[in-house]
């Protein structure tokens, strides 16, 4: 009961502390362009004020609260008294929901904490699947309607063998014990463009944290799915060439997106040294208007615009590569500052920096909190309100160059996109001869 009325109340403070309140001459009905962009230098990260400097727009919303879905909040009841942080930074006793509800910023481990919180996040718990997701990359000069480069991917899903809290089998699926997953991801197959029809992506994540992923890519050239190290997890995904090594696919299509930035950050929390750089009111995207998300017809398409940015609570993290860890410095991302929502706890933003230590690339995320992913679903309809992402941005600073995710997409029949925790991802999607499969 501590825990619950505890975190029940510093949610309410915070939200009450922001509704509302001017920031930095920022209220509730502004709009930010790029002609007023320095208003928000402080209440976005720097790479994402570059976002808004090349023109996009940010409509300015009163701050609203997050619920956590009622099972997570009361796995977080239950089950975060036992949550403690083993000496080598890994979790012990942990079963369901948040592990670390009340995270002090004076604590020496508050940067670990405040990322196995987001790697356990309200979002997507047991399972989901996001139908038809779209890919599109832009160049400054590009148009919403002419895109570098054009990709569809027919599912994205994972699936939570830890941590579930509304599909049976609760709270622990066996398989975390029988053979040491944690979860399993998968994209595929993609459908678009032509030279990439078939290609796919599945990456098993261990409980154990000596063991790196496991993963393996579909290559529709050679029509054999091969493994990718962890190194080339940090790169462009690609069309791979057995023992080509890293960023050997990279020029097969233009694209940003890498699978560690997959949701902001994809990557083993145990890879990396983290620092606790604060916590601070910022603006984020967290209540999405539009579901699909429209392209910013001010950049060009670059990013998503106008959408609704409201102020939030974030903890702002950086996140080094160890030196020591199995990927060590072979990583093309080294080092990312992390911006996360108190509530959700999903980043909302993340600015990546080359080895050189200079801004390189920036990723926006925008999030929506409704029982539904679309106003007429028919299907994809949730007992209560979920935190699901619709877009995400990841642009390089340096060129210009972007890719922008949306789920769901806007050019496909299946708009209805996030079916979350509701069963749909099975075994068998995970399985790379499944797809294999797919790929012919």
């Amino acid at each position: 009961m501590k825990v619950k009325l505890e975190v029940v109340a510093l949610a309410a403070i915070a939200v009450l502390s922001l509704a509302g309140s001017p920031f930095a001459g920022v209220n509730p009905g502004d709009t930010i362009t790029k002609d007023n962009a320095d208003k928000v230098a402080d209440l976005v990260s720097p790479g994402n004020l570059i976002l808004v400097k090349q023109g996009m727009t940010m409509t300015i919303v009163p701050t609203d609260r997050l619920e956590w879905p009622p099972p997570y909040k009361s796995a977080t009841e239950k089950y975060s008294p036992q949550v403690s942080l083993a000496p080598d930074g890994t979790l012990k006793g942990y079963s369901a929901g948040l592990p670390f509800p009340l995270v002090d910023a004076n604590d020496p481990q508050a940067a670990l904490k405040v990322m196995w919180n987001f790697s356990y996040r309200p979002l997507y718990t047991d399972d989901a699947i996001s139908k038809n997701v779209e890919i599109a990359s832009y160049r400054p000069g590009s148009t919403p309607s002419d895109p570098v480069e054009h990709f569809t991917i027919g599912n994205v899903g994972f699936y939570n063998n830890t941590g579930r809290t509304e599909v049976n089998p609760i709270p622990t699926d066996p398989e975390a014990t029988r053979a040491g997953i944690r979860y399993r991801f998968g994209a595929y197959p993609f459908l678009e463009p032509s030279e990439m029809r078939g290609f796919g992506f599945i990456r098993y994540r261990s409980l154990d944290p000596k063991i790196e992923d496991n993963s393996w890519m579909m290559n529709p050239r050679t029509r054999h799915t091969i493994r990718a190290s962890a190194s080339e997890l940090s790169d462009v995904l690609g069309i791979y060439q057995p023992g080509a090594g890293a960023g050997a696919g990279a020029a097969t299509y233009a694209s940003n997106l890498d699978p560690d930035s997959f949701f902001g950050f994809a990557a083993k929390i145990e890879d990396f040294d983290y620092k606790f750089l604060g916590e601070k009111p910022m603006l984020a995207v967290v209540n999405a208007e539009n579901s699909p998300a429209k392209a910013c017809p001010t950049d060009g398409g670059r990013t998503i615009c106008p959408e609704n940015w409201e102020m939030r609570r974030l903890f702002v993290i950086e996140a080094d590569a160890k030196p020591s860890s199995m990927i060590g410095t072979t990583l093309s991302i080294p080092k990312r500052i992390f911006y996360i929502d108190s509530e959700g706890w999903f980043i909302t933003a993340s600015d990546q920096y080359d080895r050189d230590g200079k801004l390189w690339k920036t990723i926006a995320t925008f999030n929506a909190y409704r029982d539904r992913p679309i106003p007429d679903a028919r299907v994809a309809i949730w007992p209560f309100k979920r935190m699901f992402q619709t877009a995400l941005v990841d642009e390089d600073v340096t060129t210009g160059f972007s890719t922008v995710v949306l789920s769901p997409g806007v050019e496909t029949d299946e708009h209805e996109s996030w079916y979350i925790n509701m069963g749909i991802a099975t075994d068998n999607f995970f399985n790379p001869t499944t797809m294999s499969n797919a790929a012919h």
